[in-house]
């Protein structure tokens, strides 16, 4: 009798597993149902739209910032795009203010930290302001905030010599504002744009040179590989870069010249200028120090004028390696609109 109970029990025990299992399944089955026919837990991202800060500007070079969205037209490479959002020129930034602490700053470090203060009080409150510093060495001294105080006593700390990482840091910048979200995004540097490696790199390309003419001939500034990293960084998220040129990396005030040094500075130089146009930003060459104060004011003033346009674009040009070319209109024909020319759909 004994051994009949204990086969029993042990029958009815397994018979209620089994039924657990199937109902297991079956609850299981359903979830999977239920999530296919509600996909709101699916996240999904948009990695193909185009975002384009705009200024705007009269006949006279005054900034317009009283245009809704409806006064802008958008074409990429001929064909007219959906405007998908839209910022108005008062919508705040996230900003990384980049300050180049190589040994070619240290004679003039007072003048850049009153600069990048004036900066700080011209720009809008609500703008997010991180501050970077750079030479060997990528140093975050304050991270994004719209505390100006505590902003402006971690520029009075930056500090440094050495070596010029400037391509390094802005992909260290870009990495930073991509933690932002969605909201505007610039970065303005102050650098002589001599970058420790590609100077090397130039100097051998140019170490056969004669002439200055073949030394900046012999140097294909664009072709850098550091340069388009940082392009196709800003292209994805849509960063305007500002960078105001130091007079001490300027080809034309070299104080002994020499073909190589001059194809060096040169490229450097025009690497500056690329920056700026492709990412619609602007390249203010300082050509005295007490200059950089009211540069810096200027390209806070900017700042403030620009509107922010995002498309998806109509053309099936889906990481194709092309060059893409971007036009902004306006309503008004006798307005101008100012953005980046284009980009690489990578």
């Amino acid at each position: 009798m004994k051994h009949s109970y204990f086969r029993k029990r042990d029958l009815l025990q397994k018979s209620i597993f089994i039924s657990l299992l199937g109902l297991v399944s079956l609850i299981g089955t359903a979830a999977t149902v239920a999530r296919a026919q509600h996909p709101v837990d699916v996240v999904t991202t948009n990695t193909a739209l185009v975002q384009l800060n705009v200024g705007v500007v009269d006949p006279r070079g005054r900034a317009i910032t009283s245009l809704s969205r409806n006064d802008f037209t958008v074409y990429e490479d001929g064909v007219k795009q959906p405007i998908l959002h839209f910022d108005p020129s008062d919508a705040p930034f996230s900003l990384v203010l980049l300050l180049d602490m190589s040994g070619s700053t240290l004679s003039f470090r007072p003048q850049l930290k009153q600069a990048a203060w004036r900066f700080l009080d011209a720009l809008n409150p609500d703008d997010r302001v991180a501050v970077i510093q750079f030479n060997a060495k990528i140093k975050t001294l304050v991270g994004f905030s719209t505390d100006r105080k505590n902003t402006a006593y971690s520029i009075e700390r930056a500090e440094g010599a050495g070596e010029t990482h400037f391509y390094e840091a802005l992909e260290f910048a870009l990495r930073e504002l991509d933690k932002e979200g969605k909201r505007r995004k610039a970065i303005v540097v102050l650098t002589d744009g001599l970058d420790t490696h590609q100077r090397n790199s130039d100097r051998a390309s140019a170490s056969a040179a004669k002439t200055d003419a073949e030394a900046v001939a012999s140097i294909d500034a664009k072709a850098s590989g550091a340069l388009n990293s940082v392009l196709s960084s800003a292209d994805r998220q849509g960063v305007t870069i500002y960078p105001l040129a130091l007079p001490s990396g300027d080809p034309k005030r070299l104080p002994l010249p020499d073909p190589v040094i001059t194809g060096i500075y040169s490229a450097a130089r025009t690497r500056l200028q690329n920056l700026a146009d492709r990412t619609g930003g602007r390249l203010n060459e300082i050509q005295r120090l007490d200059q950089m104060a009211r540069l810096y004011a200027e390209v806070a003033a900017d700042l403030r004028s620009l509107y922010t346009v995002a498309y998806q674009p109509r053309t099936e040009r889906a990481r194709d390696g092309k060059w893409h070319e971007i036009r902004v209109e306006v309503t008004y024909p006798e307005l101008i609109a100012r953005t980046k020319p284009g980009y690489f759909a990578k």
